[in-house]
């Protein structure tokens, strides 16, 4: 049986529910496809963009406190998550839109990048 999400340090019960309406349905998914695919994924599913759920992700899968995250390091993955924000999230969109997406209804876009 998959252990789900919610087992990585730092994630709980609500995480692993954006994770499960983004298709991410165990910690072992989680864990192949990263901190930055997963974190894009959640912000196309619905989930608003924040820095703290961000990070907290990236120092799970480290098996790091979620606090532990500081200096130089923490800017840099601010800039990270700047990044993944700007291409994957659309405020624009509505939650229900994003379902709709989430199962296939809505075509995405293609990228010209």
């Amino acid at each position: 049986m998959p252990e789900p999400a919610s087992s990585i340090r730092n994630l709980g019960p609500a995480f692993e529910a954006a994770c499960a309406r983004a298709g991410i349905h165990s910690a072992e998914d989680l864990r192949a496809l990263g901190a930055d695919e997963t974190y894009a994924r959640l912000l196309q599913s619905g989930t608003k963009p924040h820095f703290i759920g961000y990070y907290v992700l990236v120092m799970g899968l480290q098996g790091r406190p979620w606090n532990d995250c500081k200096g130089a390091e923490k800017q840099a993955l601010r800039a990270r998550f700047d990044a993944i924000r700007a291409r994957a999230f659309d405020p624009h969109r509505s939650e229900f839109e994003a379902t709709l997406d989430a199962i296939g209804v809505i075509e995405r876009p293609v990228s010209r990048g």
